[in-house]
């Protein structure tokens, strides 16, 4: 990771600050913690940070209401988190400014795709593009994907999920996981809709003479990976 991306994790359970703070830490994440609400804004307002996970349910002012403080001042990405799993919870969020949710209890692996992916929609790549011994550049900056100085076509689903893969090479993410992240938590798929998009994606790499299983494997009964 060329940038050491700074994360505010605000959440008034001491376990919970801890624990994400190790998987951030572990991952290359500069991580600052806050207990509460008021902690928070003062930080924020004070010190630069490249994104906020945001803990819903705290003493004093709630996150929903944090997070509409810090849409006043700040546009930086907010990952909500929350032990709730309901639609009109999220839509409440999502209406005060927050771009994504994690609920507990959670997996290392989604807190990360989720951190990366609000990262990289916030056009906070890790650097301008990404370039490995197959051939292929993907640049993030103005969505190209070149192999071979030529420039290969793809629709911004197909460019998200290539993009993915190659951010984070060895790294398998359920399909569930890819339709969150990619489509988004509104929307409303099957993991088929993950196959499809994967398909296509290999046929428009294949055509272009690029070796497909040196860049994206199926792992059997969950997902996909990059190489």
């Amino acid at each position: 990771m060329e940038k050491s991306f700074r994360i505010l994790v605000v959440d008034d359970e001491a376990p919970m600050r801890r624990l994400l703070e190790l998987y951030l830490k572990k991952n290359e994440y500069d991580v600052r913690t806050a207990a509460h609400g008021e902690e928070a804004i003062t930080l924020l307002k004070n010190s630069d940070f490249d994104m906020v996970i945001l803990d819903i349910m705290m003493p004093g002012i709630d996150g929903w209401e944090v997070c509409k403080r810090i849409r006043v001042f700040s546009n930086l990405p907010i990952l909500m988190l929350t032990a709730r799993d309901q639609t009109a919870e999220k839509v409440k969020g999502l209406k005060m400014g927050a771009d994504d949710y994690l609920t507990k209890p959670f997996e290392e692996e989604e807190l990360l795709a989720r951190t990366e992916a609000l990262l990289r929609r916030s056009g906070k790549s890790e650097q301008s593009s990404r370039s490995n011994p197959d051939g292929l550049t993907v640049n993030p900056d103005n969505r190209t994907v070149i192999y071979q100085s030529k420039q290969i076509e793809l629709t911004p689903k197909e460019f998200e999920l290539l993009y993915t893969f190659k951010s984070n090479p060895g790294r398998v993410y359920s399909r569930e996981l890819l339709l969150e992240m990619i489509w988004e938590v509104d929307y409303m798929g099957d993991s088929r809709t993950v196959d499809s998009h994967v398909k296509n994606l290999r046929e428009k790499l294949r055509r272009h003479g690029v070796d497909v299983d040196s860049v994206i494997k199926t792992v059997w009964g969950v997902g996909y990976k990059g190489v």
